[in-house]
C-alpha cells in the first residue's frame, strides 16, 4: 500500500517567527519538531525567457557572389552588345555610327544621373528617419546641444519650402535663447510642422474621398484595386515630398510596405453589412447601400494608410501637436458623402 501523505491544517504565522524555516524545493531532510517549513515558489516574471543566442554562421556568401557575378556578366554583355552595334553602324555608314555613339553617350549620362538621384533620394529618406529618432531621444534626455543640432538640420531640410519662411525666421530668432532641449524640439514642431500637418491631413482626406467615390461606382473589383494602388502611390509620394523627402523608385519600395498591406486587405475584401456596421456603427450602416458602404470602407482604409505614411515621412514625432486620428478623417469622408447625396 502506498504511504499516505499527511496534510497540515491551514494556520497563520509571522514571517519573523524563529520557528519558520525557508528551504529550497530540492533540499532533503526532515525539519525539526515544532518548526514550520516553507518552500518558496519561483516568480514567473523573474524566470529568464530569452533563449541562448545561437552564434551566427560566418561563412563565404555564395549567394552574394552569384548575384554579383551574374550582374557583372549582364553589364559586360550589354556593353559588348552596344559596342558591336556601334561598330556595325560605322561599318554601314559613318553618319549612322556617330548617331549611335551619341545615343550611347546620352544613355550612359542619363543612367548615371538616375543612379545619382536614386542614391540622393535614399539618403534623404534615411536622414529624415534618423532625424525622427534623434528628436525622440532628445525629448527623453532634454539635451540642449543636441536639440540645437536637430533644429539646424530641420532648417536645412525645410529651406526649399517657401511656405515655411516665417517659421524658419522664428526658429532662427530663438536659436540663442535659453530653452531646454525638449522645449526646443516642441517649439520647432509647432513652428515647422503645423502648416505641413494641415496640408498632409488635406492630402489624406482628398485621397480617401477620391477612393471612396471611384470604388463606389466602379463595376469591377480589378479597377478598384488598380485605382487604390495608384492613389496610394500618389498620396505617399506627395506626403514624402511635403515633409522634405525626395523618394525615387528605390525609395518608394521602402515606403510601399504599408501600401502592400493595404492592398492585401482591399483586394480580397467583401464589404458585408456586418463589416460596415463594425467600422461605422449601426446607425450609419443602416443608411448606406452595400456598394456605397464598400466605397466608404475603402476610403477609410486609404485614410488609415495615409496616417501611417505621415508617421513614416514626418521628421519629428508627434509631441506638441495632436496626431491626426482616423475618426476625424472618417467624419470628413461621411460629411462629403452626405453633401454629394
Amino acid at each position: 500500500m502506498s504511504e499516505k501523505t499527511s496534510h497540515r491544517r491551514p494556520a497563520t504565522f509571522k514571517l519573523d517567527d524563529p520557528s519558520v524555516i525557508v528551504i529550497d524545493a530540492d533540499e532533503k531532510g526532515r525539519p525539526a519538531r515544532g518548526t514550520i517549513q516553507i518552500t518558496p515558489e519561483p516568480d514567473p516574471a523573474l524566470v529568464p525567457v530569452d533563449a541562448p543566442r545561437v552564434p551566427a554562421r560566418r561563412g563565404f556568401r555564395w549567394g552574394t557572389l552569384f548575384w554579383a557575378a551574374a550582374g557583372g556578366l549582364m553589364l559586360l554583355g550589354a556593353g559588348l552588345g552596344v559596342i558591336n552595334l556601334i561598330e556595325d553602324l560605322f561599318a554601314r555608314n559613318q553618319g549612322l555610327g556617330f548617331v549611335g555613339l551619341a545615343l550611347a553617350v546620352v544613355a550612359t549620362v542619363a543612367l548615371f544621373v538616375v543612379i545619382g538621384r536614386e542614391a540622393f533620394g535614399l539618403a534623404r529618406l534615411a536622414t529624415i528617419e534618423k532625424l525622427h529618432s534623434r528628436a525622440a531621444d532628445v525629448l527623453l534626455s532634454d539635451d540642449r546641444a543636441a536639440s540645437r543640432v536637430i533644429v539646424n538640420d530641420l532648417l536645412k531640410l525645410a529651406h526649399e519650402n517657401p511656405q515655411l519662411a516665417r517659421a524658419r525666421a522664428t526658429l532662427q530668432g530663438h536659436a540663442d535663447d535659453i530653452i531646454d532641449g525638449a522645449d526646443m524640439i516642441k517649439l520647432a514642431e509647432r513652428e515647422l510642422m503645423t502648416p505641413l500637418d494641415e496640408e498632409a491631413r488635406r492630402m489624406v482626406s482628398s485621397a480617401a474621398q477620391r477612393v471612396s467615390v471611384v470604388t463606389a461606382v466602379s463595376p469591377r473589383a480589378a479597377i478598384d484595386v488598380l485605382f487604390v494602388f495608384v492613389a496610394a502611390l500618389r498620396m505617399i509620394r506627395q506626403l514624402a515630398y511635403l515633409y522634405g523627402g525626395r523618394p525615387g523608385a528605390l525609395g518608394m519600395f521602402s515606403l510601399m510596405r504599408h501600401v502592400i498591406a493595404h492592398l492585401a486587405i482591399t483586394g480580397g475584401m467583401a464589404a458585408s453589412d456586418s463589416l460596415i456596421q463594425q467600422m461605422l456603427g449601426h446607425s450609419i450602416a443602416a443608411k448606406l447601400s452595400q456598394r456605397l458602404g464598400e466605397g466608404v470602407l475603402n476610403g477609410l482604409l486609404t485614410a488609415r494608410l495615409g496616417l501611417a505614411a505621415i508617421e513614416v515621412t514626418r521628421p519629428l514625432p508627434f509631441t506638441a501637436l495632436p496626431q491626426p486620428a482616423l475618426t476625424d478623417l472618417a467624419k470628413d469622408l461621411l460629411r462629403k458623402r452626405d453633401e454629394e447625396e
